[in-house]
């Protein structure tokens, strides 16, 4: 590799490779509760009720998801949320804190969880599969609390009192665990060297998410995209006319890939193998129920989850 982070050099020291757990349960249990959270940064409940506090656009996904940090300003959380054009977070916060406080936007995201939730699942949100999910995904989280150093986004989270009801226990424990594995994977893209516009270009090139919405939801210009771009091409991290990942890219994602989930494991430890490929088990429906019901078209809503 020329210029750029050789993935070998970040390869894992012996201390740190003896996994109480295997990764690819961490990764599996994560990824098939996800929308079960996913879901609140598309629905028209949470863009209502947001609304009716007169927080409106984009500024109900930053002040919503900035909630539980107080009532910040712009600068902390353009660098816990990482991949967002400052000037897009400066347009949102702290103007929000004006129409309503960080309590009452928590309270109106919580209603609206349980509101899309309810709509997508119908008897099955009180059934018995959502109850032991839940159970499962509270311990993770609660078990992640004690790794809070270097999580300021997950500590915050973690700090919240919990609801009673299992589905928004439910869905509380895996807004948790996302923003624990996400201020990991945090850490792990800037060991790799890269910044949160490369990450993103990184990632459309990769395939797996278009570019025009990772652009366009993130508020880069077309300037700034192509100057990532050129970057990375320089770097022989992407190739082509098309940017698509080089080899060397593909091994630098599948690295950033690795760490993460090495960086989520202290949550699910708790569960152990049989636990987390429970929660999977239970999580899997829910979640097809989820994408049926249309609760993550990301196209119908501005403000995207990072």
């Amino acid at each position: 590799m020329t210029g750029t982070t050789d993935p070998r050099r970040l390869a894992e020291p012996r201390w740190q490779q003896a996994a109480v757990i295997d990764r690819a349960l961490v990764r599996q249990a994560w990824r098939a509760a996800e929308p079960v959270h996913g879901m609140i940064y598309f629905v028209p409940e949470a863009t209502e009720r947001y609304a009716a506090l007169g927080i409106t656009g984009r500024a109900g996904y930053f002040a919503s998801r900035a909630a539980a940090l107080g009532p910040v300003g712009a600068e902390p959380v353009t660098a816990a949320f990482f991949n967002f054009n400052p000037r897009l977070v400066a347009d949102a916060l702290p103007a929000a804190w004006e129409r309503a406080t960080p309590a009452a936007v928590l309270a109106a995201r919580s209603e609206a969880a349980g509101a899309a939730l309810t709509r997508a699942l119908g008897d099955a949100v009180r059934g018995p599969a959502v109850v032991e999910a839940a159970g499962l995904a509270r311990r993770a989280a609660e078990a992640a609390a004690a790794h809070p150093q270097g999580r300021p986004l997950f500590a915050a989270h973690a700090a919240l009192p919990w609801p009673e009801q299992p589905h928004l226990v439910l869905w509380q424990a895996q807004t948790v665990l996302r923003e624990f594995r996400g201020d990991g994977h945090v850490a792990a893209l800037l060991l790799a060297g890269l910044t949160g516009l490369e990450a993103l270009v990184l990632h459309a090139a990769s395939g797996e998410v278009p570019e025009r919405f990772l652009r366009r939801s993130r508020g880069w210009s077309d300037e700034q995209w192509a100057g990532a771009v050129d970057g990375l091409r320089r770097r022989g991290l992407i190739e082509g006319d098309d940017p698509a990942l080089s080899d060397d890219g593909r091994a630098q994602r599948d690295w950033i890939e690795a760490a993460t989930d090495r960086l989520a494991t202290p949550a699910y430890a708790v569960l152990g193998a049989d636990g987390c490929s429970r929660l999977a088990e239970l999580a899997r429906p829910l979640s097809r129920a989820i994408v049926a019901a249309g609760l993550l078209k990301v196209d119908s809503v501005d403000p995207p989850k990072a």
